[in-house]
């Protein structure tokens, strides 16, 4: 079964394109980093304000964890979707045991923020990620991520039905 990793900025559609393109399999999981970084009950170092080395190693420790809960999953015949903000070469943190699938979803600035502005997925006020936003897409390597083998999806006119069956012809393409 096929393991999908997903990146992108906040608010290009990681969650809705994992959640979604898992309902297009018998059996589907979808893991996000940021859930699993969550479970902390006491000195969680959140990415805002301040990255701090504390904020990387809960970061390393949830990845770790994800790729070990995919292998599981991918075992028992479960397609899985890992959603997260990464790096080009930030996939291998994962740990899998056989490559998944690399999805960079990117949007053009303005369409970014305008969904992170209409977000009602999360339990702070998503306005205080604009400037990680802009800072993020402003940094992301789009050749970078090409050059490691991410397939780019602009999302930016694409409906999520759209930016599924892009996910599921890369898919195709592959095998």
């Amino acid at each position: 079964m096929p393991v999908f990793i997903v990146t992108g900025v906040p608010g290009t559609g990681k969650t809705s394109l994992s959640r979604a393109l898992m309902r297009q399999f018998p059996f589907g999981l979808h893991l996000p980093v940021d859930d699993l970084r969550e479970w902390v009950v006491s000195g969680i170092a959140h990415p805002v304000p301040a990255f701090t080395p504390e904020t990387q190693r809960q970061f390393d420790l949830a990845r770790q964890s994800a790729g070990r809960t995919a292998e599981i999953y991918r075992r028992a015949g479960f397609a899985v979707a890992l959603d997260d903000v990464l790096g080009p070469a930030d996939a291998s943190a994962f740990d899998l045991s056989e490559p998944g699938t690399k999805i960079l979803l990117w949007a053009k600035l303005d369409a970014v923020l305008e969904r992170n502005r209409l977000r009602q997925n999360k339990h702070f006020d998503p306005l205080t990620l604009e400037p990680v936003i802009r800072a993020l897409h402003a940094s992301q390597d789009v050749k970078e991520f090409r050059r490691q083998g991410w397939h780019i999806i602009n999302t930016t006119h694409l409906t999520l039905e759209q930016v599924v069956e892009a996910v599921l012809q890369t898919t195709k393409n592959v095998s």
